[in-house]
């Protein structure tokens, strides 16, 4: 079974793409400023989505005692991955709020108010990343690592 990211997940990244896809459409600054978070924006949930996202979808499996064991190797290396470049993700969130915060005062001065909405949302999906999503992606690894050193002497003794 693949890992894949939990569709709750994956519907929200879809709308908070399509949304900002709208606000491109407009021909001022905030379509100019639109376009910068989208720039930024695309390629950070790709990231999401190719390794710090997918080992969520264990999560339910991992609360019923249940796991499949070629979901775990998987999981334990995007969340390896996710620790390394941690630091990069957590900087372009950084500048996503700053490219979100000129939409704001564009979408304030073009008269958009549902763009100051939009950025508010998108802040507050960065801060949950930062505090909820990586740090579960990062445990459900850790996790799997306990569990594997655990079961690994446990099969070595049985054999012998």
């Amino acid at each position: 079974m693949e890992l894949k990211v939990p569709s709750p997940l994956k519907l929200e990244h879809e709308e908070l793409h399509n949304l900002l896809r709208a606000a491109i459409r407009f021909k001022d600054e905030t379509g100019r400023a639109a376009l910068r978070v989208e720039r930024l924006m695309q390629n950070h949930f790709a990231k999401e989505e190719e390794f710090a996202l997918p080992p969520l979808g264990l999560l339910q499996s991992l609360a019923s005692g249940a796991l499949p064991p070629e979901d775990a190797a998987g999981a334990m290396r995007m969340a390896d991955r996710l620790r390394v470049e941690l630091p990069d993700m957590l900087a372009e969130h950084r500048a996503m709020v700053a490219a979100l915060e000129l939409l704001m005062r564009a979408a304030g001065n073009d008269n958009h108010p549902e763009l100051i909405d939009f950025a508010e949302r998108m802040m507050l999906h960065n801060q949950c990343a930062e505090q909820v999503t990586y740090p579960t992606a990062l445990l459900i690894g850790e996790f799997l690592k306990l569990k594997r050193r655990i079961q690994q002497p446990l099969a070595t003794n049985t054999h012998g």
